[in-house]
Formats: C-alpha cells, sequence, structure tokens
C-alpha cells in the first residue's frame, strides 16, 4: 500500500523585498569603510604631496652615530726612500768602473774622472805653499839676523855708556883737584848724557824691530796657512774625481756613455738604496690645504693594510696635483716593531689611503649624489612613505661618508641617490 506525501499541497513563501536591500547596502557599506581605512592614509598622503616617486628608483641610507674617519684615497707609486744621483765634480773624461744594475756597497768606487785642469791646479797650489814656507823661513833667518845687528849695537852703546861714566868720574875727581879744566870737565859730562842717549835709543830700535820682525812673520804665517787650506780643498776636489757610492744599493741608470767627455755638475748616475722604499703621491689640489705632514696613513699591500705616514708635501701644484712622499711606519704609537712590507719592487703601484681627521660619536651618513643636486644643504628624510625635504648642514667628508652637523637625528632614513628629478620639492610621496 503507498502512501501519497503532501508535496503538492506545499506553498512557496518569498522574503520581504525590504529586508533584502538593507543587507546589501549595510555589506556595501561596510566594504567601503574598509577600503578607505586601509587606504586612507595614502589618499592622505597623495593629496597633500607635491610629487610622487618610486621607492625602486631612489637609495635610501639612515643616519648612524659612529667613529668619523676623514680620509682621502690616491694611488702611490713605489720610490727608493733613499735615491741619491751623482753628478760629475769637475770637466773631464769619465770612466765607469760599474755597470747599471750592479749590486755596491757604500763607499766602493764607481767611476773616475780625468781632469788634468783640475791636477795641475793642484800642483801649482802646492808649489805656491812650498814658496810660502820658504819665504817664511828666510824671514826668520833674516829677523834673527837683524835681531842679531840691534842687539850688537846696544850692547856697544852699552859699552860706550860705562866708558863715558867712568870718563865722568875720572873729570869728576879731576875737576875737584883743579887738574882738568871747567871745559874738559864738561865735556866729560856732555858725552856720559851721549852715551846714555845712544843705548835708550839703540834699546828702543831693538824692540821696535823685533816687534816690526814679529809682525812681518805673522803676517807671512797666515799666507801659508791659507795657502795650505787652498791645497787641501784641492786635494778634497781632486779626491772627488773618483766617484764613490755613499749607500749600500743597486747602481740605478747610467746618464753618459763610458768615456765620455762630462762637464761640472753634469748627472752621471744614480745608487738606488733597496733597504728602504716610500710611496709617491699625487693628492688632488682641493686636498693640499687640509694636509699635513705627519698624518697617518694606511696602504695596501696583498690583502693587508701596512702603517704609514705622511712625511713630505710639494709647495707646487703642478696639472692640479700636489706630490707627496708617504713612508712605512716602523713602530706604532706604544713603540712597538710593525712589520714591514716585503717584496716591494721599484714603480709598483699601490692604494694608499691618508687618514686627516678622526671624530668619536659623530653622526654620519652615506655619501650619495644628493650632495650635488642640492649643494649638500637640503636631505629628503623619509617619514611614512613620505619624503620631506628639509635643510642639513654637512661637516668633514670622507671617501664613503659624510659628517652631519645638524639637521638630521640618529635612525632617520634619508634619500642619497640624486633628487634632481624632485625638483625642489617640499613632500614626495613614495610609492612601494
Amino acid at each position: 500500500m503507498n502512501i501519497t506525501d503532501t508535496s503538492a499541497q506545499d506553498t512557496l513563501l518569498e522574503k520581504p523585498a525590504g529586508k533584502k536591500r538593507l543587507w546589501s547596502v549595510l555589506v556595501v557599506a561596510l566594504v567601503c569603510i574598509l577600503i578607505v581605512g586601509t587606504f586612507w592614509r595614502t589618499i592622505t598622503n597623495w593629496s597633500s604631496a607635491d610629487t610622487s616617486l618610486s621607492m625602486q628608483n631612489v637609495r635610501v641610507a639612515t643616519v648612524v652615530e659612529k667613529d668619523f674617519v676623514r680620509d682621502l684615497s690616491v694611488q702611490g707609486r713605489v720610490v727608493a726612500a733613499i735615491s741619491p744621483r751623482l753628478y760629475s765634480p769637475a770637466q773631464g773624461t769619465i770612466t765607469f768602473e760599474v755597470d747599471a744594475g750592479d749590486k755596491v756597497t757604500k763607499d766602493q768606487l764607481l767611476a773616475t774622472i780625468e781632469s788634468p785642469e783640475l791636477t795641475n791646479k793642484l800642483k801649482q797650489e802646492e808649489s805656491s805653499l812650498q814658496r810660502n814656507k820658504l819665504e817664511l823661513d828666510r824671514q826668520r833667518i833674516q829677523g834673527k839676523k837683524l835681531a842679531l845687528e840691534k842687539q850688537k849695537a846696544a850692547d856697544l852703546a852699552k859699552v860706550a855708556m860705562v866708558a863715558a861714566e867712568r870718563e865722568k868720574r875720572r873729570a869728576d875727581n879731576a875737576y875737584a883737584t883743579h887738574a882738568i879744566s871747567q871745559i874738559d870737565f864738561e865735556k866729560a859730562q856732555d858725552d856720559l848724557k851721549n852715551a846714555q842717549l845712544v843705548l835708550k835709543h839703540a834699546l828702543q830700535d831693538a824692540n821696535l824691530d823685533q816687534e816690526s820682525l814679529d809682525f812681518e812673520l805673522k803676517t807671512q804665517q797666515l799666507l801659508v796657512e791659507r795657502q795650505a787650506l787652498q791645497v787641501a780643498e784641492t786635494r778634497r776636489q781632486v779626491a772627488q774625481l773618483e766617484v764613490r757610492s755613499p749607500v749600500n744599493g743597486m747602481v740605478g741608470n747610467l746618464a753618459v756613455q763610458q768615456k765620455n767627455q762630462v762637464s761640472k755638475n753634469q748627472p752621471i748616475l744614480s745608487v738606488v738604496d733597496l733597504s728602504e722604499f716610500e710611496l709617491e703621491v699625487n693628492i688632488p689640489e682641493s686636498y693640499a690645504d687640509d694636509l699635513a705632514i705627519g698624518m697617518d696613513a694606511q696602504v695596501s699591500l696583498n690583502n693587508q693594510l701596512f702603517a704609514a705616514v705622511l712625511v713630505t708635501i710639494s709647495p707646487e701644484i703642478e696639472n692640479n696635483q700636489v706630490a707627496g712622499r708617504v713612508r712605512f711606519a716602523k713602530e706604532n704609537e706604544q713603540g712597538e716593531a710593525l712589520q714591514q712590507p716585503a717584496g716591494l719592487r721599484q714603480n709598483q703601484r699601490l692604494s694608499t689611503r691618508i687618514l686627516m681627521e678622526h671624530k668619536e660619536n659623530a653622526l654620519t651618513l652615506t655619501r650619495g649624489q644628493f650632495l650635488q643636486s642640492d649643494n649638500g644643504r637640503f636631505a629628503y628624510v623619509i617619514k611614512n612613505d613620505m619624503a620631506l625635504r628639509q635643510p642639513i648642514t654637512i661637516g668633514a667628508r670622507s671617501l664613503s661618508e659624510v659628517e652631519i652637523l645638524a639637521g638630521l637625528t640618529k635612525g632617520d632614513q634619508v634619500i642619497i641617490s640624486s633628487t634632481d628629478a624632485l625638483k625642489g620639492a617640499q613632500t614626495v610621496m613614495l610609492a612601494r
């Protein structure tokens, strides 16, 4: 027996149209609110921004606080610290005793110069010295002879005075007994006075002649000494005709050919001391005023850094560059010996970093093209997907960083790429 269902009797009831429409409106409104809330900041930024820029087209760096080192990187050329160039001491014919590249020791004979003129001059000076010595000896003999004659005259005058004194005493006795006349008595007195005057003048003449003789001998002695100095100087010049090495090292280039004629002060060869090297660096003119002798430096060789010191700075500017010398440091500030680089070669190129300034706890920012865009006076600081243009003050600059004196704080994110395309916009929307 089959039981029949009642589906044929069911009636479909419709929902009220107003309630359905209300729910639809509420859903749409909720979705709109969510969309507006999500993009409200973006919409606000778009409305307030002067222009927009994609984050993919900019480089961003963070302001950090750390030790700031202002440095300069240049290429250095290895040169011998001691590389004397030798010159011809006189005109003549040169004969080399060594060849270029030979190792030599200090005071080793390198070359000889044959100079007949200088050799002849030495002989003339020695002859003049001998003549002056003979003249001095002659004056000494002549002086002794003259002194003897003056002494003889003084002795004779003394004898004559003694005789006159004796005659005076005899005349006194005779006159007392009226044995001689008044005239004879007075004559005896006159003879005594005359003898005394003769003796006095003889002694004065002898003393004066002795002084004159001493003066002449001293003058001649000075002439001898002067001529002896002249001979010594000429001998030194002749000895310099043998050119000797001033250092241990290696002979460099020979400036003239064997047996050639050379003039005085003409370069003839160089000697290179291979025990100590320096670096010759060319520094841009713009850094010349910031450099000082004694500044620390670092030289890179085979992935190692070696301490060095800036030892010379040229006062001249050539081709917009200033020449300087960097020497490897032998010890640190504590006096401890430092490792010296090995295997250096003449004219080898090495990267050199000169440390011009060091500041502790300084605000620094990575160097970028933004410095050229606004001459380092403005920067774009990123805040909430917006880049705000604000004035800054730049201090010292290094190869990779710049010092921030004002306008930025630690942790600020700054656009460091070129900002020329922004054309000075105060606010920039950053699209990610």
